[in-house]
């Protein structure tokens, strides 16, 4: 997600960790609208908000986002190339990796490799946490992988917010979800892509 300002952090990961032979040939794809943050024609806070905020209009697209992601786009990247249907993966980092947590977080997730970094949990209420436990109510199984990470220099709501979630799964966890959790000391939520990116390609694709 964000392919227009983050993409090139994992583009570059990804080359390092290949080089080492260190992850699995992979597609990267940067989804992106032709500009950046803040711009008028860059819609994250509507496609990557999984609910509509009170005071905050325009949000609440995910799951619309996330069909064309799998009914459009992914259909067309495997009519050009040739992909794996067992490993699709999503990336994100602040409210992208808020989508990303929506995309796993789905009875039966599309993308079952979900690299998460600082995900912006605060957004409407922390209602991704209600979103995640009203589907473990539903069913006890969820075969995906996981990697979420923070910067422990990062907002103590950012930090905190991941420790709720990490706590919610381990109280009540999915059967077939592989979760793996990092903390990086002295780094806050802009300089830790470069760091989330290689680790949780690595982690995911080794």
């Amino acid at each position: 997600m964000d392919g227009d300002d983050q993409f090139r952090y994992a583009v570059a990961a990804y080359h390092e960790l290949r080089a080492a032979s260190l992850v699995i040939p992979l597609l990267l794809v940067g989804v992106g609208y032709g500009a950046s943050y803040m711009k008028p024609a860059n819609k994250r806070v509507r496609d990557y908000t999984p609910t509509a905020m009170p005071g905050e209009p325009g949000t609440g697209g995910a799951d619309v986002f996330l069909r064309f992601l799998q009914d459009t786009l992914w259909p067309e990247l495997a009519r050009r190339y040739p992909l794996r249907h067992d490993a699709r993966g999503i990336a994100g980092h602040s409210l992208g990796s808020l989508l990303a947590l929506h995309a796993l977080f789905q009875p039966k997730p599309f993308f079952n490799r979900a690299l998460i970094s600082s995900p912006s949990i605060w957004f409407d209420d922390r209602s991704i946490l209600r979103l995640a436990a009203n589907l473990r109510d539903h069913q006890p199984t969820l075969p995906a992988r996981a990697f979420l990470s923070v910067g422990e220099m990062d907002t103590p709501s950012m930090t905190c917010d991941l420790t709720s979630l990490e706590q919610q799964l381990a109280v009540r966890p999915f059967a077939e979800l592989a979760l793996t959790c990092r903390r990086y000391p002295d780094l806050d939520h802009y300089n830790v892509l470069p760091t989330a990116f290689t680790e949780g390609l690595k982690t995911l694709f080794r």
